[in-house]
């Protein structure tokens, strides 16, 4: 048996010459305005009841360069600009398979900066990666080897808001390979206190990795709001160092999620977690700020696609499945259960750990779901109905 190859990204951090700097920035600024304009074009479409799609907008593209107002888009390689058009037509797929909002414009200041590059727009040749409209290969930092004879499909370069450079490259992954079955199992139960507990009564601790730059992000942005408001070029290095201090935070807690992540998905053949509704729980003022820090979502998102890249297996477990009140125990469910309440005592003599409690009881109903085949998509408005989503594993070739 062996598992189909897995397409991973590889991010590198490179630095740029100027030459190479400006070529790119010129490149960021052309897709973002190639983006809007084939967006504009389809929202006027769209009032007249009329569909525009990819390669209506491409004939589009071409006759933009050939207006002397759009005349620019010549000096930047066209790849970009035809991948920028195809992310147009995905978000739209997505909108009107109802999987996403209506497409947005980009703004020159908050959007990614970014561009995507297709095998006929880069040369990849023993190590050296070299761009179209670019005479010199990029300077990677090349932090780990790609996979042996890799050969990129897909190279994505980006910078982000502290200014740093990063380029992607898509490429199979052979070394992914689908680790051996186990019985174990596990339940998760998120929270704030504890990042995570576990159905085994392991309580994995809360990094809050923003609270602990909090005092120097203070400080950052108490010296962006001194600056004059405008293109200045204090304003834009203060704005900088902001940006760095939130980057530093996220680079800390995505490799903290990584390495987590990566354990739970080695040690347990099937993960159960709640499926939180996450946004509409960050709308809860005083605890808004400790549950963006936590990162539940994209806690959620590692697990299940390296449960994929493994063959391992994630169940989400309906979000108004009452697993702090219920007895692991005797099954037994309590009217209430106030959040400052962590111990409590059921009438069957059992004293429970709230939170290793709702871990129990959440990897009880997952098995429950997955052996009986519960539905695979949570219920959202109501409690009853479907009440667990199964993340399929790998599906594996003879």
């Amino acid at each position: 048996m062996r598992a189909s190859h897995v397409k991973r990204a590889f991010r590198y951090r490179f630095y740029p010459s100027d030459a190479q700097a400006g070529e790119l920035s010129r490149t960021f600024g052309c897709v973002r305005k190639v983006y809007n304009l084939a967006l504009a074009a389809r929202t006027q479409a769209w009032a007249r009841q009329v569909r525009v799609n990819y390669n209506q907008t491409s004939a589009m593209l071409t006759d933009w360069k050939k207006t002397e107002e759009l005349a620019y888009l010549n000096d930047v390689s066209s790849v970009p600009l035809q991948q920028a058009l195809r992310h147009l037509q995905v978000a739209f797929t997505n909108f009107f398979a109802k999987r996403a909002k209506y497409p947005r414009f980009k703004s020159r200041k908050k959007s990614r900066r970014s561009a995507e590059y297709t095998t006929s727009a880069f040369r990849f040749r023993d190590g050296n990666l070299t761009l179209a409209k670019m005479a010199e290969p990029l300077d990677i930092v090349w932090s780990r080897p790609l996979p042996q004879g890799a050969a990129p499909s897909t190279v994505s370069v980006s910078q982000d808001a502290a200014g740093r450079w990063y380029v992607s490259l898509l490429c199979e992954d052979p070394s992914v390979q689908p680790l051996p079955a186990t019985d174990a199992a596990i339940g998760i139960d998120a929270g704030l206190d504890h990042l995570l507990t576990l159905s085994t009564g392991e309580k994995i601790s809360n990094p809050r990795h923003e609270r602990r730059d909090r005092a120097r992000l203070a400080h950052a942005h108490r010296r962006l709001a001194r600056k004059a408001k405008g293109d200045g070029a204090n304003r834009a290095k203060a704005r900088r160092k902001v940006a760095r201090v939130y980057a530093r935070i996220a680079d800390r807690r995505r490799d903290h999620l990584h390495k987590l992540t990566t354990r739970l998905v080695r040690e347990n053949q099937t993960i159960v977690i709640e499926d939180l509704a996450v946004r509409n729980m960050v709308k809860n003022a005083g605890l808004a700020r400790a549950i963006s820090d936590a990162a539940w979502s994209q806690l959620r998102s590692m697990l299940e696609y390296k449960a994929q890249w493994y063959g391992r297996e994630v169940i989400a477990v309906d979000r108004w499945f009452p697993s702090s009140r219920l007895c692991s125990a005797c099954g037994s469910l309590q009217q209430k259960m106030p959040l400052q309440v962590r111990t409590w005592t059921c009438d069957c003599g059992t004293a429970h750990d709230r939170d290793v409690n709702a871990a129990k009881n959440i990897l009880a109903v997952g098995l429950t779901a997955s052996v009986c085949g519960a539905g695979v998509r949570p219920q959202r408005k109501t409690p009853g109905g479907q009440s667990a989503m199964k993340q399929k594993p790998l599906q594996r070739e003879p």
